[in-house]
């Protein structure tokens, strides 16, 4: 048997109805099965230029209606709570070269928690080049820091200082 919500005031309707009995909206349009009291509520988007058998873009968020899974965004670009592509914009996700959100895992990373292989930019980073509150690398920019070379504000280490100072002074 399906579950529906009333969207406005959570009604639990356990039979189709044009009305919620509670509110008095009319639910013709926006009943959404649930199980479990989680909504099944969610949105998906695939181009259809493909890439090495990947869709260029692939936006997907929620979860899916009929199973009840997590959609997962994955395409030479992923845009979702969860991504894996070369590009990926998500809250969790894996990117081949580049990587945005919040906990990131790729060659470049730039996210609350990210996991750098070359550059790691983040409240918590790691890579080569790592920059972040907290942060683990070779070339290491942080509040806190460990690696090689760290300019942080207990260590100055004189090749770090040069290192990043070079690079900050070309954005003048």
């Amino acid at each position: 048997m399906k579950v529906f919500n009333c969207p406005e005031c959570g009604y639990a309707l356990y039979e189709p109805s044009q009305q919620c009995p509670c509110c008095g909206k009319n639910l013709e349009k926006t009943r959404e099965p649930i199980r479990g009291g989680i909504y099944y509520r969610g949105f998906e988007w695939r181009s259809r230029t493909t890439l090495m058998g990947w869709p260029l873009i692939h936006v997907a968020f929620g979860r899916n209606q009929n199973t009840g899974k997590l959609r997962v965004a994955k395409g030479i670009i992923a845009i979702g709570q969860f991504g894996f592509g070369y590009i990926t914009f998500a809250q969790f996700g894996i990117g081949f070269v580049f990587g945005f959100g919040q906990f990131i895992a790729s060659l470049i990373a730039i996210s609350q928690f990210s996991l750098g292989i070359y550059l790691g930019l983040g409240q918590f980073a790691t890579g080569y080049i790592a920059i972040g509150q907290i942060a683990f690398g070779i070339y290491v920019l942080a509040q806190v820091g460990y690696g090689k070379y760290v300019w942080s504000t207990i260590i100055k280490h004189p090749e770090a200082i040069r290192f990043f100072g070079s690079r900050l002074s070309k954005l003048h």
